[in-house]
């Protein structure tokens, strides 16, 4: 049997978008011609691959089997094609997932000197804090915190040891004093952050004496943007807490200052992850290697 190389494409992207108009954007093409690109694949198999709702799209038995047998070979043989047809210069769609938190990646300069070196390459990021399978996601690759990157992936080292502050203005500490000790937060205005509403806002993680606890502050204010994170900290809104390169323009200014740096020590920064395959696409070992090159 005979089977479209291009069908075989379109129902991966169905299986890793869980949505017909998902895998239609990531392709370029309409709804409608996922759908009906879905229907000539299960005709021509003689079995359903989907089953299909008002929202989403979940594979049957024998979908998820024929996603398990093809996702990889298919990597393989798109990796290939585009090394070949690219005459020596990586290009195509470079899809990255990156936490909100890697100031490093997202402040601007890795990126357009990226983009300068490989004109011939389009970078894709999505910022997200999600921290689900970037493979089963449809993307190349992701930059995370060390300590949480599945162990089966590669990851390369995108800056050095990191650490969380606490931080506030000289205003607000002025007026409301400055905690001795982490558990003294509960009792001061705090300004958290989480991912999303459905999600309790991120515990403020400490050591001492080599010993992790956490405290809960029940934040006045939480959100899911550190912008306004930070600029309701400048306001003098209150005391908050993330990663050090996050604050570092204010604290250099002294606009912020930290506290209780005794109770945060560094630990593993960030890190470019990817796949364990044989054969990288050029777009993706032209981003490893620029990584590589700029990390400090």
């Amino acid at each position: 049997m005979d089977t479209d190389l291009n069908l075989l494409r379109l129902f991966l992207a169905v299986a890793e978008g869980h949505n017909f108009r998902v895998a239609a954007d990531r392709l370029g093409v309409t709804r409608s011609a996922v759908s009906q690109g879905i229907r000539r694949l299960e005709d021509s198999l003689g079995i359903a691959l989907v089953q299909r709702s008002t929202r989403s799209v979940r594979l049957t038995e024998a979908g998820e089997q024929l996603h398990r047998q093809i996702a990889g070979p298919l990597r393989v043989v798109s990796a290939a094609i585009e090394d070949t047809a690219s005459d020596g210069q990586p290009h195509g769609l470079l899809r990255v997932a990156v936490t909100s938190i890697a100031e490093r990646f997202l402040s601007g300069p890795l990126i357009a000197t990226f983009l300068h070196q490989y004109p011939g390459i389009t970078l894709d990021v999505t910022v997200t804090d999600d921290e689900s399978d970037i493979v089963a996601a449809g993307f190349d690759a992701g930059v995370r915190l060390g300590q949480v990157i599945e162990q089966d992936m590669v990851a390369i080292a995108l800056t050095g040891p990191q650490r969380e502050v606490v931080v506030a203005t000289p205003a607000y500490l002025a007026e409301h004093g400055i905690p001795a000790h982490p558990r003294e937060l509960a009792a001061h205005r705090c300004i958290g952050w989480r991912p999303s509403p459905e999600v309790a806002p991120y515990r403020w993680e400490f050591v001492e004496d080599g010993r992790g606890f956490d405290v809960t502050v029940a934040p006045q204010l939480t959100t899911n943007d550190m912008l306004l994170m930070v600029r309701s900290a400048l306001a003098g809104g209150g005391i908050t807490f993330g990663m050090q390169e996050t604050f570092a323009p204010y604290l250099e200014r002294g606009e912020l200052v930290t506290m209780l740096d005794a109770f945060l020590p560094p630990f593993p920064g960030f890190f470019l992850y990817f796949p364990n395959r044989h054969n990288q696409p050029a777009k993706l070992r032209a981003l490893i290697e620029h990584v590589r090159a700029h990390a400090p």
